[in-house]
Parts: structure tokens; C-alpha cells; sequence
């Protein structure tokens, strides 16, 4: 690793603005000991320690030397398309093992081509706009090796018709499919079958993770070793894939495609339309089973919450409404009702003569479809929690694992011999236990590797003298108060995040008018689009909320301050937030300390993290929550946060910067 890595390794020599890192160097061979031992690691490298070369280099060392296959996993597609654009096409260049690699993403990313060359007999598209639009994506699909919607890049982004050409299993005629030899998913999986390093996203490696060793087989090809990069997401991730859904636009895309259904037996097509329309109707009145009393978007229980039994704390959560949970058995009779349709589409699906190979895939949508709401509308597990989402015209009913961590370590940790969780932020307090426990890891090595900040020289945190509760009326005014004399210390070059989108636009509505820089504000644009307007506009203040919290990458003095409003305490009126809280507290536990404390830690590690992201960048980390001083949990935040200088006195600000001003002139 010192040889690749080293002041004058092959990086070095081949990277004109390569920096010796430490950090890097002991990352890689604590990587490497990893996948020669065969063991687990759990690997925290802040932001600029170099950590996608420093795990890459000894997977493709891995990979080559014995030939087993290594699945790196991301959270997020930028880091994909960092890794298989810049990073992994950089090391074949300069390594001297020849390795090949493959990206794959999950179905509802690639063309069918049997479907777009079905569209002429299933219309969905919607005015010309639509017309011109699926035009050029069949110019493209004839001419593409991949098929990946990512390159059609001049059209929007959320093209209402690609739902219905996408190559999502639910349509997936599979082998019987006369378009399956040039389909691109065939082509994506023998790529992968040939490659020694595959990259995925977390949502495909979960999805293939739940699917092992049942009845519908695997999704990736057999590995030896997994990199879990941007780790602090799986918990969230696995408990999705581990549970069951069902939306109503499954239904709505169940029957569409039952109508679409090519029968020449003219009974059997007016039976079919016949209980189509009474599934239509029964599935109108489950839907509006769970709507009463509710025109709120948004995740609801849908078990009883019990009283709570959170004591220590609790008055440190960010105050919520309460709001009423849903009962499953209040759909007890439509569901039946709805049941008793699908099933009769089931049976006149089944015996069929002469059915078209669609109709496979139809009747195993119904059963999946059955069985789901079955599960959910019982509630009869106790493992899980029953919750619904509302948003747009959608509903989403789903049941999701209370606790993952038996599932992982059962499924993951004790399958697969090496293991690698790493992030720029996994410890809370500065150790692992919160993320050992939530992911079931019980064994393993563990290092924080060295950052190459200078953060003393680099950063300053300020935290203001005095500040009204956060759930006190006068919180927003002294707040903004707060906003504005930062940012015009700081002369803008800011992002203001807020911990609920209530609160980013009460604070933009106090803070844009009375200062005099450029303000932009999430919701007004897309997130690369504000981030692009950002990037181009000196001095500009960007409020925004947690989708801005990570991934998001602003160098240099452009952005020059990130001001967090609240502690991230996750919302207690999220229905998984309040069933592991519960769950803990049944175990004799402390929600507030083992889960709210260190995973509120890690969001906000997350958000000052969008601060230093080079040796030469310099800035302020503002966070206006008083409770860091004021409650004993404010320290475990403080030790977990970089070590740098501290002060609750704006000209210190403007002094800092007034010293950079000096340097560079």
C-alpha cells in the first residue's frame, strides 16, 4: 500500500495534485488486512482522507490476487458515477493489475425494449411535449449499449412516461421474453459476471441481500467481500427492503396492464374486465379507508402507539404534533372485499388457455400483491411496524423491521467473510457501539482514520452566548437574529440548514429580506440546480433542509459558512423513529441516549461536514442550538465534532476572515 500510496508511489507520480495522507495510507492497509484475514471492518474517514482510492486500491489487490468478486455499495449515485467515471477508470491506468469493472442499478434505471416496442398498442403518452420526448428516447434505445436513463441528460428528469418502458421486474417477461438476448439488463448482468469489482447503490444490494436463498433467486452474481461506502444509510435502507409495501399505483398498474392483456378468447376478456372493474372499486374504497379524518401528507402509524414510555430527554425532541394513528382493522372489510377480487383475478389468470407471457407475470404480481397486504393490514408481527405514506396522489401502505440488526448479522455478517463499513461519519461520542448495535456487527476491527485538516487553522465554531429554547415562541426571532449577523460577518457564502422545512422557510421568510446578498431557497428549483446557481453567485445564502446535509460537495471560499438551526434529533412522530425508540425502551433501555443522542450526532456531523472539504478551504461552523450548553448530552455532540476554535462572538468572525483576506493578498 506504501508503494501506491507513499510520497512517491504510483498515485503520486501519476496524480500532479496528489497529497500525502496519512490516514489514507493506514485505511488501505487496514483494508487489505480485512480481505487477507477475512474479517469485518468498520472504518470512519472524514472528508478528505481519500477514503474511495483508499478502499479501492486493496479490493482490486483482493479481487485480482484470488479471483473472488467484490461488491462495492454506495448511498448515493454521485459517488457511483464518481467511483466508475473518475476514480476506478484513474487505477487502471495507473495500477498495474488489469482488472475490469461493472456498474449495476436497479431495473427501473434501464429501457425494456419490449415494452417501447409494445408503446403503439398501450397509448400512456400525454400531449405532444410526451409525443416529441418518447421519440427521442426510441432514437436512443436503438442506438445505446446500456440503456441506463442517466444518458438521456437533455430530457427532464422525471419523464411521466418512463414508468411504463422501464425495465422493472413487475413487467419482466424474463427468458420467455422475445427481446431477452439484446435486453440491457441481460447485457448489465454478463458485464457483471465478468467483472472483479461490480458498484451498486444501496437500494440494488439490500433488494438482492432480502432476495438470497428464496424462491426468486439472486440479483448480483456471487461475491466474496462487500465495501458498504456512506454506511451510516443502511439501517434505513435494509429495514425498506426487509418489509413489504404496497401502493396504489400498483394496483392502478396492475390492472392497466391486465387490460393490455392480448386474449383471443372473448369470455375470458369480458371476465377479466368485469373483475378488473370490481377490483377498481373495492381498491377506491380501501384506499379511502385510511384517508378519514386525514388530507395531511406524510408518514402515520398505523398500530397504536401505546403511551410513551420515553423519560430522560423527551422534552429535547423537537416538539411535533400528535397525530392519530390509523388501526389496520379499520380496512378489515374492504380489504376482504379487495382480497376476494384479486383472487378471483388470480384464478381467471391462472386457467387461461393459450395466455400471452404476460400474463405470468401478472399472476405473480397478484399473489406478491396479496400476500403483502395481507401482512401489513393484520399486523399481526410484532417485529414490525405498520405505517402509512401519503404523498402527491400516492399512498403507500408498508410494514418495515423494527430492529435490523439480527436480520444483518444473519444475513450479511456471518455470510459474507469480509465486510467493509466506512463513512465520514460513523462514530458518535468517539467510539462505534450506537452503529455496532443498530447493524448487528459484533465482530470486527475498527479505526477512525486521520484527517489532513487542520481544522484549529481552518475552522472556527461558533455557538452563540445566549438563545431562547428551541421550542419557545421566541426561538424564530432570535434565530434569524442570529442568521443575519453570521452571514453578514461572513459576507454570505453560506448555507443555512434547517432541521424541518417549516423552519427553513420561516427562517428564509425572517433573514432574505434583511440582508443584502443572494438567497435561494430550497423547493424552488432542483437540488443541482440551486447547488449550480449557488456555485456561479458571489456571496449567495442558500437555505435549505437535510437533503442538503450530505452528498453535496461546495469547495473553496464560495461557501464559507454552514449555519445549523437545531440539533437533528430525528422526528418522534415518524412511526420507525417512534417504534425503535419503543423497542428499546422495552428492552430496559434509554431511547433518548442509545438512539436519539448518537444517530442526531452523526446527521450533524453530516451537515458541518459540508464545510471543509480541501487543505485550503477555511470557514465557520455555526450551530445556534443553545442545548449544546445547556444539557449534559451537549458534550457528547462537542467531543464528536472536529477540534477546532470556539467562540460566541461575531467579530471573532469577521476577524477570522479578515486574516484570510490578508494572507491572499
Amino acid at each position: 500500500m506504501r508503494s501506491i500510496f507513499g510520497p512517491n508511489g504510483l498515485i503520486a507520480k501519476a496524480h500532479p495534485e496528489y497529497e500525502h495522507r496519512p490516514g489514507q495510507i493506514d485505511m488501505a492497509e487496514a483494508v487489505l488486512r480485512a480481505f487477507e484475514q477475512k474479517h469485518h471492518l468498520i472504518v470512519e474517514a472524514g472528508t478528505g482522507t481519500g477514503k474511495t482510492l483508499a478502499y479501492l486500491v486493496p479490493a482490486i489487490a483482493a479481487a485480482c490476487g484470488s479471483g473472488a468478486r467484490v461488491v462495492i455499495s454506495t448511498g448515493t449515485k454521485n459517488l457511483q458515477e464518481q467511483l466508475m467515471d473518475k476514480d476506478i477508470p484513474f487505477l487502471q491506468d495507473v495500477l498495474p493489475a488489469k482488472f475490469r469493472a461493472a456498474v449495476m442499478k436497479g431495473r427501473n434505471n434501464y429501457a425494456c425494449l419490449h415494452r417501447i416496442k409494445g408503446a403503439e398498442s398501450t397509448p400512456f403518452l400525454d400531449g405532444l411535449d410526451q409525443i416529441d420526448q418518447f421519440d427521442e428516447v426510441f432514437r436512443w434505445a436503438t442506438q445505446t449499449e446500456t440503456g441506463d436513463r442517466a444518458e438521456l441528460s437533455n430530457l427532464p428528469e422525471n419523464l411521466p412516461f418512463w414508468r411504463h418502458i422501464d425495465a422493472r421486474a413487475d413487467t419482466c417477461l424474463g427468458q420467455k421474453c422475445p427481446d431477452y438476448e439484446p435486453c440491457f439488463l441481460t447485457r448489465m448482468r454478463q458485464r457483471a459476471m465478468d467483472a472483479d469489482v461490480i458498484v451498486v447503490n444501496h437500494h440494488l444490494f439490500f433488494a438482492d441481500l432480502a432476495l438470497r436463498n428464496g424462491a426468486y433467486g439472486a440479483v448480483l452474481p456471487d461475491y466474496a467481500a462487500v465495501i458498504l461506502d456512506e454506511a451510516h444509510q443502511i439501517e434505513d435502507v435494509a429495514s425498506e427492503y426487509f418489509g413489504s409495501g404496497v401502493s396504489n399505483y400498483q394496483l392502478d398498474d396492475l390492472l392497466r396492464d391486465v387490460s393490455y392483456l392480448k386474449i383471443e378468447d372473448r369470455e375470458a376478456e369480458k371476465e377479466l374486465t368485469r373483475i378488473s372493474s370490481r377490483i377498481q372499486r373495492y381498491a377506491d374504497l380501501f384506499w379511502v379507508s385510511f384517508r378519514e379524518g386525514r388530507g395531511l401528507e406524510g408518514r402515520f402509524a398505523l398500530m397504536p402507539r401505546g403511551s410513551s414510555t420515553v423519560r430522560e430527554g423527551a422534552d429535547d425532541y423537537e416538539s411535533q404534533a400528535e397525530i392519530p394513528a390509523d388501526r389496520p382493522q379499520d380496512a378489515g372489510a374492504p380489504h376482504a372485499a379487495l382480497d376476494n377480487a384479486l383472487n378471483r383475478l388470480e384464478t381467471a389468470i391462472d386457467i387461461l388457455k393459450d395466455a400471452p407471457a404476460e400474463a405470468d407475470s401478472i399472476l405473480r404480481r397478484t399473489r406478491q400483491l396479496r400476500f403483502d397486504l395481507n401482512f401489513i393490514v393484520k399486523a399481526a408481527d410484532k417485529e414490525f411496524v405498520y405505517w402509512l405514506e401519503r404523498r402527491g396522489r400516492g399512498a403507500f401502505l408498508r410494514a418495515s423491521p423494527i430492529d435490523v440488526s439480527g436480520l444483518l448479522q444473519d444475513k450479511l455478517f456471518e455470510k459474507v467473510p469480509t465486510v467493509v463499513l466506512t463513512s465520514a461519519t460513523l462514530s458518535s461520542g468517539g467510539n462505534f457501539r450506537f452503529i455496532r448495535e443498530r447493524l448487528g456487527l459484533d465482530e470486527g476491527e475498527e479505526m477512525i482514520a486521520e484527517s489532513i485538516f487542520d481544522f484549529e487553522n481552518q475552522a472556527v465554531l461558533y455557538l452563540p452566548a445566549k438563545m431562547p429554547d428551541p421550542r419557545s415562541p421566541q426561538w424564530g426571532a432570535a434565530a434569524a437574529e442570529q442568521v443575519i449577523n453570521i452571514v453578514n460577518a461572513t459576507e454570505g457564502r453560506a448555507f443555512v440548514l434547517s432541521t424541518s422545512n417549516s423552519g427553513m422557510n420561516e427562517m428564509f421568510e425572517r433573514v432574505a429580506s434583511q440582508i443584502d446578498y443572494p438567497c435561494f431557497v430550497q423547493g424552488s428549483a432542483s437540488k443541482s440546480e440551486l447547488l449550480k446557481r449557488f456555485r456561479e453567485t458571489p456571496n449567495a445564502v442558500l437555505f435549505a433542509t437535510s437533503s442538503f446535509w450530505q452528498g453535496v460537495d461546495v469547495r473553496g471560499e464560495q461557501l464559507s459558512c454552514v449555519i445549523i438551526d437545531k440539533l437533528p434529533f430525528a422526528v418522534p412522530s415518524d412511526p420507525i423513529i417512534a417504534a425503535r425508540q419503543r423497542h428499546i425502551e422495552e428492552q430496559g433501555g434509554s431511547s433518548f441516549y442509545e438512539y436519539s443522542v448518537p444517530q442526531a450526532i452523526i446527521s450533524l456531523k453530516q451537515g458541518l461536514g459540508r464545510l471543509i472539504r480541501s487543505t485550503t478551504d477555511r470557514g465557520v461552523l455555526a450551530v445556534l442550538d443553545p442545548r449544546l450548553r445547556t444539557k449534559m448530552y451537549g458534550q457528547q455532540f462537542l467531543k464528536s465534532l472536529p477540534p477546532c476554535r470556539v467562540t460566541s462572538n461575531v467579530d471573532d468572525l469577521i476577524r477570522f476572515f479578515a486574516v484570510e483576506s490578508a494572507a491572499s493578498a
